[in-house]
């Protein structure tokens, strides 16, 4: 097909779908569409939570995964801006055929800034389980999906874990980028000396005055988040560019409520956990965890699930925190889709 006649071709289905419309290297197309959704602010006021809807082309799946970022992300981490194709997890994902909608918290990206001391756990797990309702009720593409998995990033994790054991709405839990016992001594100086307050940042102060929205430092990502020698400099780069605020009071009742004291006991349905082998927040300095292969680190999580959860566990080998945005991600994008084939039943088209 001639260049003009693709890109015409291209331009008419993002107009008629409402979609963006990529053509990856695989030639599988993928739909993208950011879209607003209606949910309940921390004092019971209406707000939104924005995100990315990505599919695959052609039949819609049966199932979605809900992708909740972690703190000072927001949904660009799971479609970072930068070579996708290698990087991008919404659209490694809809090459094979899976669903995502990847969630801005409140309090970033597009979604609603309410106040951050209000903006504690139990608000965040209700607008994600409000999100949920929503794609079940085919309110994000016009499908209802029949399956949802929630999957959460870091401090998404926490609450991811928090909405699953509260509101026994979906159908299996991933949690990446934390562990039950993290490195006290590695958070402590990564909040004392890697935070700032929001609006005391150059790109982000235009978001307003609130003092208890912070952000990472410039330059404290790639010490916090990335083990230097599996990680491209560029991606980094685009990390920073795309940063974002969290709410202090909300991160440390996540950590608390959603990690410490596991939330993830009263999870019901499978769970895959995975972490990066070189994380120094959760596999760090006293944080007690063997991280060196998934069947090792297993033994030490396994007690704060239930039966029922079937814990799986995954280390991607030579990364860091944020192991999505690393060379070899592609490793655990493969091993989160063969637990969605064995461990929840998902088929794609």
């Amino acid at each position: 097909m001639p260049l003009k006649l693709a890109t015409a071709v291209a331009a008419c289905c993002a107009l008629l779908g409402g979609f963006l419309v990529a053509a990856p290297a695989a030639a599988v197309e993928i739909r993208c569409a950011d879209l607003d959704l209606p949910v309940t602010g921390p004092l019971g006021e209406p707000a939104t939570v924005h995100g990315r809807f990505c599919l695959p082309d052609g039949p819609t799946p049966e199932a979605v995964q809900l992708l909740v970022h972690g703190g000072t992300y927001n949904s660009a981490y799971w479609d970072l801006p930068y070579d996708p194709d290698r990087y991008s997890y919404q659209r490694d994902m809809a090459k094979h055929g899976y669903a995502t909608f990847a969630a801005d918290q409140l309090g970033s990206g597009g979604s609603s800034k309410p106040l951050s001391l209000p903006l504690l756990l139990p608000v965040l797990a209700r607008s994600m389980h409000e999100v949920i309702g929503h794609l079940r009720a085919g309110r994000v593409g016009g499908t209802p999906f029949g399956k949802v998995v929630i999957v959460g990033h870091s401090v998404g994790s926490g609450i991811v874990a928090a909405e699953a054991s509260t509101y026994q709405d979906v159908d299996g839990v991933i949690l990446s980028g934390m562990t039950h016992l993290p490195s006290v001594p590695a958070l402590t100086l990564g909040v004392l000396f890697g935070l700032q307050p929001a609006f005391a940042d150059d790109r982000l102060g235009s978001l307003g005055s609130d003092p208890l929205y912070f952000t990472t430092k410039p330059g404290a990502r790639a010490g916090l988040f990335y083990a230097t020698e599996d990680s491209d400099p560029q991606v980094i780069a685009a990390d920073e560019a795309t940063k974002d605020q969290v709410s202090v009071p909300g991160m440390g009742t996540v950590a608390v409520f959603g990690i410490v004291l596991p939330a993830t006991k009263a999870i019901r349905v499978p769970v895959f956990q995975a972490v990066g082998e070189k994380d120094i927040l959760f596999c760090g300095l006293f944080a007690l965890r063997d991280c060196s292969s998934g069947a090792a680190l297993r033994p030490a999580e396994a007690p704060y699930y239930r039966p029922e959860a079937e814990l799986s566990t995954f280390v991607l080998p030579g990364a860091g925190h944020s192991l999505a945005l690393h060379r070899n991600a592609s490793l655990y994008r493969d091993a989160t889709r063969d637990w969605l084939r064995d461990k929840i039943g998902v088929a794609v088209p």
